[in-house]
């Protein structure tokens, strides 16, 4: 079996936002070719599967680059790299839904996009819920509902949920 890896050579950062920075990198692969490979590293971060009364949470929101509004699990982003996860999901948890819960599952992660992207996201199911106040952060504009299960795994079976992290998580939440 051949030995897969690359090497990186030089590594130019081309952007540097607020969310991510892009880099472009000289590498050489494995069987000796050089080439260049474009990187958007990304802090990562948490996607919430969280069930109340066998109901899950669901966001709506308008999506720039698609254009559209999505349905979409609750989620966010670290706030920095080394930032604690279950901490982050509990954050983004209550500011998007007013819910806190107290029985933590982790579900492991995806990477999103691994071909060009380093986004890791977290995975978490989250149960017995209690109301709380939702806090949106500045700029961010959703309303959430609470959906029975059987008709957030119809929406995923039938298009209305076409949000990958969503879907991933759904299914390691549930074993579809």
């Amino acid at each position: 079996m051949n030995e897969l890896y690359e090497k990186t050579i030089k590594t130019t950062e081309i952007y540097k936002g607020k969310v991510f920075t892009i880099t472009k990198d000289d590498v050489e692969l494995s069987d000796g070719y050089k080439t260049i490979r474009e990187v958007v590293h990304h802090n990562g971060g948490v996607v919430i599967v969280a069930e109340k009364d066998n109901q899950i949470a669901l966001v709506r929101q308008f999506r720039y680059p698609t254009g559209e509004i999505l349905y979409e699990l609750p989620a966010g982003k670290l706030d920095k790299p080394n930032e604690e996860i279950l901490s982050a999901a509990k954050r983004e948890l209550e500011e998007e839904t007013g819910h806190v819960a107290n029985k933590w599952l982790p579900l492991g992660f995806i990477w999103t996009s691994p071909g060009f992207c380093s986004e890791k996201l977290y995975l978490f199911k989250a149960n017995e819920l209690t109301k709380t106040k939702q806090h949106l952060d500045i700029g961010e504009i959703l309303d959430y509902i609470l959906v029975d299960k059987e008709e957030v795994f119809a929406m995923v079976k039938d298009g209305r949920i076409n949000d990958s992290k969503s879907i991933a998580a759904l299914m390691r939440a549930y074993k579809l």
